[in-house]
């Protein structure tokens, strides 16, 4: 535990509400006559708490900005994607606890388990510590590390702007098709191929059919501009 605090760069007063955010729902099932409960309550309080810092960084940030952009950035850093490597960075699935299904199931790898801890663990240091400990930690794990070309790559809707572009031309079909499925279940890798009137134009590879398929789309955004 103390290893995880160096890593978040915070200590707790209450070491007990550390502890809360890393009892998943299979642990605490399995242990339910000890009073232990998961950190689900305290993964929808990190959600939140996420949301408004992010929130509040990017209305100082960008103050030309219309809603709409600014909701499209924020979704882009606070997404599943982002949380995961948040979690990867800090080792957190090391300190997770499941029960056994799910251990054998391999969640401790599962990307939207480690991404939802991530927001218990946010949840966590908002309650020792209050919102600007919270902010701190926002800023120096995700908000800081996040490079704009990042950022705007995946609020892009590949997908999208490759059927626009397409249809400004007359007779011509896209479509998307599974190439492969591998891995376990927990971490499969999608790839994905995208052809233009039965011509392959981009493959894309992925952790879900979607995130393969834009990044497909973006391929072959590519091999267009090119």
């Amino acid at each position: 535990m103390h290893t995880l605090e160096e890593r978040l760069g915070y200590t707790f007063k209450d070491k007990t509400l550390l502890q809360a955010a890393l009892y998943h729902s299979s642990y605490a099932n399995e242990h339910r006559g000890d009073g232990i409960r998961s950190n689900e309550r305290l993964e929808f309080l990190g959600d939140a708490v996420l949301g408004l810092v992010t929130a509040d960084d990017l209305f100082a940030k960008y103050p030309d900005l219309p809603e709409g952009a600014l909701t499209r950035i924020r979704a882009a850093l606070v997404r599943e994607e982002s949380l995961h490597e948040v979690a990867q960075n800090l080792h957190l699935g090391d300190y997770l606890l499941f029960g056994k299904g799910e251990e054998a199931g391999g969640g401790r790898q599962r990307p939207s388990i480690l991404a939802d801890a991530t927001e218990s663990v946010f949840a966590a240091v908002y309650l020792d510590g209050g919102m600007e400990a919270a902010r701190s930690l926002i800023h120096r794990v995700l908000l800081d590390k996040e490079r704009p070309e990042l950022i705007e790559a995946r609020r892009r809707d590949f997908k999208t702007e490759l059927q626009e572009l397409i249809q400004r031309r007359h007779h011509q079909k896209l479509r998307y098709e599974l190439v492969s499925a591998t891995g376990p279940d927990h971490a499969k890798e999608f790839t994905y191929c995208v052809s233009l009137n039965g011509e392959v134009i981009g493959l894309g590879k992925g952790h879900s059919k979607k995130e393969a398929e834009q990044a497909a789309a973006s391929a072959a955004l590519e091999q267009i501009d090119q």
